[in-house]
């Protein structure tokens, strides 16, 4: 399994032929779209954007197959939802290879038992940390990692001088200083095997692509 970083919170995820699309509003942030034909494409909140390139596109929970990937969609909180019973957002839990990655998106730190549940064991979890009202800050982030436990951590959508961003966002040296996590590596492209993870939570960051 390869995961690959492009800004924002957009991240892929490829194992053997098939690639999953996560996150790409890059066009309509200044940026270019990533998406290619034959992707399957997941959005972690419902909106107007349309990955028209792509075969299939998900923004709603639920179980799917896409070739040798498991994707299950775990309806969530979202992070400016002002109801406390609002879901707006959508977490994606992928296993493939017997490695389990959660994408976690712009959601509310403080999830349900019922949500943490269907979370379950997790190897790898890519979560934003740019904050600033938008999305999960250093602070919320470190809530979800103490409570899911990750193998991996995986920063994503902090400040992009090539992107605008709906608020700004922090660096991603200042949301790490916050976090007090030293990355364990900095790394182009993540190559993940199982059996590969330590005991305790790493951080990793992935260079953008």
């Amino acid at each position: 399994m390869d995961v690959q970083f492009y800004g924002a919170n957009c991240v892929t995820v490829s194992v053997g032929g098939a690639r999953l699309v996560i996150d790409d509003t890059l066009a309509a942030m200044g940026g270019k779209s990533v998406t290619k034909p034959g992707d399957v494409a997941l959005f972690t909140h419902v909106h107007e954007l349309t990955a028209e390139t792509a075969r299939l596109t998900i923004d709603q929970p639920g179980e799917y197959e896409v070739s040798d990937i498991s994707v299950y969609g775990i309806q969530a909180r979202g992070h400016m939802d002002e109801d406390k019973q609002q879901r707006s957002a959508v977490m994606y839990k992928l296993i493939a290879k017997d490695i389990r990655v959660l994408v976690v998106g712009h959601i509310f730190p403080k999830l349900k038992e019922s949500e943490l549940e269907s979370i379950g064991a997790i190897d790898v979890m890519l979560v934003p940390v740019g904050g600033n009202g938008y999305t999960l800050d250093p602070v919320g982030a470190m809530e979800l990692i103490k409570e899911i436990e990750p193998k991996v951590v995986v920063p994503t959508y902090y400040s992009d001088d090539k992107l605008n961003f709906p608020m700004p966002a922090q660096t991603l040296d200042q949301a790490l200083s916050a976090l007090g996590m030293e990355p364990k590596e900095r790394v182009s492209k993540l190559k993940l095997k199982p059996g590969d993870f330590d005991e305790n939570t790493q951080l990793v960051v992935i260079e953008k692509a």
